[in-house]
């Protein structure tokens, strides 16, 4: 883990200490308090925030303590920048403290830089933040349309805090949310969460995972006067095989040690899980694959819990999917319940936004680490996700960037970071999208 010096010269002093600040508050969903839905550190990070855009001569308003926003530039119409300042929980496996930004070589000797958001969605926020900064000092502010930075606070949990936005505030005539990753992503998965809940079974004790969309990194049980626990590997939920999920490997160690997983259903239902037969989902069509995670799992004297997150294309009923896995549950003695239905997001691929967007992306995506000449035939085009971004809560936005689509997902990851090149870019596309699309 090699720190290197260049890597911070690339970075202005006043972007390293103001992207250091945002990310040392630990801003993930807590408990809710008077002036503060989502907990103490969302609602103290959204404010650090907007206290800089204030003092850089940026016009802001938070918006129910649930949201926030910094504007520049005059006008009737309004052209949206869309981030979010909460983080999913840290978990295991970092090699450096997640709340304090870390320059250093990655594991290619990319000069980069290393924290708990920097990706998902900090880094981001601080480079259109910065991008609007730039082009206030470089005097090139619209003069017939204002640009907002909007900030969510609660987008890992509920995106409740841009749904208030959307129903209390000022919605911009087309916005980017830079929460996803490149090319500019016409399809948005749908999702579906359930929780699946049981009686306590005589001597299993477990628990596994921190969050439903992040596949699980460790898991423990104590199960016929044994003791097991099992490593993984975390990643986001959307895109599950760049993981190693520490609750499904949990039922094939007790499998393994010869516990009789009959026993405990709980446990077998993970071990059988199979998207086919529980979900009655099999092939892949025009707009993706559905993906499963099997994100929490706790066992006790309270009884037994399943978190199933699902990330399923466009086009497929939700309602026959909740029927299949109701009946299946039903089967190890479980109850499902939906905890969260999403529909999925869909932007006709033609339209005058995707294309521009599509034309941005194209000028800039050999200057992103680790690009390919082979990278423009088959990393150019509109895309489906399987994330859920805040394009499916807000009318007129789409999804676009902030990663490259070649490089390995950070989102949720143990020690996220990205390139300070990349970061760097990030900073450019966004200012070129200020003036190039054209309201």
């Amino acid at each position: 883990m090699k720190t290197t010096m260049d890597d911070r010269i690339s970075l202005s002093e006043y972007q390293r200490a103001f992207l250091s600040r945002i990310i040392a508050i630990p801003s993930v969903g807590g408990t809710s308090e008077e002036g503060a839905p989502y907990g103490r550190e969302p609602r103290k990070v959204l404010q650090t925030f907007l206290d800089e855009a204030k003092a850089k001569g940026f016009r802001t308003g938070v918006v129910g303590d649930r949201a926030g926003w910094a504007e520049i530039g005059q006008g009737d119409r309004l052209l949206g920048i869309i981030c979010h300042l909460d983080v999913v929980p840290v978990g295991e496996g970092w090699d450096s403290d997640p709340f304090a930004l870390c320059f250093r070589e990655d594991e290619s000797g990319v000069p980069s830089m290393y924290a708990r958001g920097v990706v998902d969605d900090k880094g981001p926020a601080c480079a259109a933040f910065f991008a609007m900064h730039e082009l206030v000092a470089e005097n090139r502010i619209p003069d017939d349309y204002r640009v907002r930075l909007i900030l969510g606070t609660d987008e890992e949990r509920t995106c409740s805090c841009i749904q208030y936005y959307a129903k209390h505030a000022e919605i911009p005539d087309f916005s980017i949310t830079t929460d996803s990753v490149f090319p500019v992503i016409y399809s948005e998965k749908g999702i579906m969460q359930f929780r699946l809940s049981g009686e306590s079974i005589h001597d299993l004790i477990a628990i596994g995972g921190s969050a439903v969309n992040i596949v699980p990194a460790s898991a423990m049980c104590k199960a016929a006067g044994k003791t097991i626990n099992v490593t993984g590997k975390a990643a986001h939920a959307s895109k599950p095989e760049l993981g190693t999920n520490a609750i499904e490997l949990l039922a094939k160690a007790m499998e393994e040690d010869a516990i009789n997983l009959n026993d405990y259903p709980v446990i077998k239902f993970v071990h059988d899980f199979d998207a086919k037969d529980f979900i009655g989902y099999e092939g892949t069509g025009d707009y993706g694959e559905l993906t499963y995670n099997i994100g929490m799992l706790k066992a006790g004297e309270n009884g037994c819990e399943l978190r199933i997150d699902l990330r399923i294309p466009y086009g497929k009923n939700h309602d026959k999917i909740t029927e299949n896995l109701t009946k299946k549950a039903d089967e190890y003695g479980l109850s499902a319940e939906v905890t969260l239905d999403l529909p999925p997001f869909f932007e006709d691929q033609n339209s005058k936004g995707v294309r521009i967007l599509t034309d941005i992306w194209k000028r800039h995506i050999d200057k992103f680490t680790g690009f390919k000449e082979a990278f423009r035939d088959v990393h150019t085009e509109p895309k489906v996700v399987g994330v859920g971004t805040y394009a499916r809560h807000i009318p007129n936005t789409i999804a676009f960037g902030i990663q490259a689509p070649w490089q390995t997902d950070q989102c949720h990851q143990a020690n996220e970071h990205v390139s300070v090149n990349d970061f760097l870019q990030w900073i450019q596309i966004i200012k070129e999208y200020i003036h190039v699309v054209k309201l």
